[in-house]
């Protein structure tokens, strides 16, 4: 499964629902026997994420503020959270309505700890193979969230649909100079399940999500990390 390497420029569909009256183990048994026949294709695993926003925090004014066209910046990774980051990618999330699409560009190793600043994530973003004009759009933005979940990731038998389930958030306050990282928020509780297809499957996808007992609703974990930790 290559999640954080597919530059396809093909638009799909992002429905989430966040789940607070169900366990973890109750969703996951909902999803496995759904009349689609969801299965495992990947194992469980920690997500990172560093979001890059302005410093008036554009992008997450334009997600409150419910624009038609929006994008969401942020640096992925997986496994240890701090220490010397293996694999980071850059990945843009660029929404036209309720359609998304996804660019990712590898990027050079990086060390996040106590000694984390701005410059560093410029220089990674310097040294990297990202397109000249689309660095220099980077440079202009700062370090606004860091946070991690464990993801679990399952696919339909036709292959056309695809669900996460998102548990065990946490929420790190990031500062562009000085950090500490001792600012935390831990939502233990809440769980997010994700369908995703392409846009030519929206007709059955009614049919997958009725047989879920709760709906969707809009949610952004940038946007949440945020309102927890800065407002």
């Amino acid at each position: 499964m290559s999640e954080s390497k597919n530059n396809s420029n093909n638009f799909r569909f992002e429905r989430k629902f966040v789940v607070d009256s169900l366990s973890k183990p109750e969703i996951e048994a909902l999803v496995k026997l759904h009349p689609a026949v969801f299965s495992e294709i990947f194992y469980e695993r920690l997500v990172n994420n560093i979001y890059l926003d302005s410093c008036s925090l554009q992008n997450y004014f334009a997600n409150i503020d419910g624009l038609h066209s929006r994008r969401k910046c942020r640096i992925r990774w997986y496994g240890d959270l701090f220490g010397h980051i293996e694999k980071p990618v850059l990945e843009l999330k660029i929404k036209e309505g309720l359609l998304g699409r996804k660019e990712s560009y590898p990027l050079p190793s990086f060390s996040l700890d106590e000694n984390f600043q701005l410059n560093a994530i410029r220089e990674v973003f310097k040294k990297s193979e990202i397109p000249a004009p689309l660095v220099d759009d980077l440079l202009s933005l700062q370090p606004a969230l860091l946070n991690r979940y464990s993801r679990r990731y399952f696919q339909s038998a036709d292959r056309n649909y695809r669900i996460t389930i998102d548990s065990q958030m946490e929420y790190y306050r990031i500062d562009p100079h000085s950090n500490s990282f001792l600012q935390r928020m831990v939502d233990g509780e809440s769980v997010i399940v994700e369908l995703k297809y392409n846009h030519d499957q929206d007709n059955f996808a009614q049919m997958i999500s009725t047989h879920f007992p709760y709906r969707m609703t809009k949610s952004s974990k940038y946007v949440n990390g945020v309102q927890k930790l800065y407002l």
